[in-house]
């Protein structure tokens, strides 16, 4: 059996959301082949995450099971016994939410989910899956664009350092293009993430 971790970023409500629409339905086709499987759903708006603290930051190099209840720590070690992630949020402003930058400080901790070695850091986590799920205004997968894409980007990296390297990116783009058929391009979007899902 698996634990997986389901990352919700966007402060719109449910039904709203076209990220949420395609990752909501990921999920579903998830339980359906996998239904053994934990599913831990997480949203960032409703956990209250917040940016660290003083006290937080100072946490950051805890011994061996220290902080495992911490308000900000427990994110970590429940991050570390995952097995598989999820991500779901939208491009903003080329990057992705500031809640979900909040929350990748809480679980980046040293000897928890990376630590540092004569070599440099390690990753932690590694043997470990993760798909991101993103809804984008513009074309940010490829042509001149795409270098300004800094939120997958962002992820893709940052879960690397963690050890995550099996990293698979479902996107809706062009969602705000005058005459884009948006409906099409998240129909399209959900019937790639019900593929993925069956395999994930």
């Amino acid at each position: 059996m698996s634990t997986v971790l389901y990352i919700k970023a966007n402060a719109k409500p449910e039904g709203t959301s076209r990220t949420f629409r395609i990752a909501d339905k990921f999920i579903e086709t998830y339980k359906e082949h996998h239904p053994d499987d934990e599913i831990i759903t997480l949203d960032l708006y409703k956990e209250g995450i917040n940016f660290l603290s003083e006290e937080g930051i100072m946490m950051h190099m805890p011994k061996p099971g220290e902080g495992r209840n911490h308000p900000i720590l427990k994110y970590a070690y429940q991050f570390l016994e995952a097995d598989k992630y999820v991500f779901a949020e939208p491009l903003w402003n080329l990057g992705i939410p500031a809640i979900l930058k909040a929350y990748i400080d809480y679980i980046c901790v040293t000897t928890v989910t990376f630590k540092y070695t004569a070599e440099g850091p390690v990753g932690l986590c590694q043997g470990k899956k993760a798909i991101n799920i993103t809804a984008r205004g513009g074309e940010y997968s490829e042509g001149k664009f795409a270098a300004w894409e800094m939120g997958d980007k962002y992820l893709r990296t940052i879960l690397g350092f963690l050890g995550v390297t099996d990293f698979t990116t479902i996107s809706a783009d062009n969602l705000d293009v005058i005459g884009q058929d948006v409906e099409a391009v998240v129909g399209n979007a959900i019937k790639k993430a019900q593929e993925l899902a069956e395999k994930f």
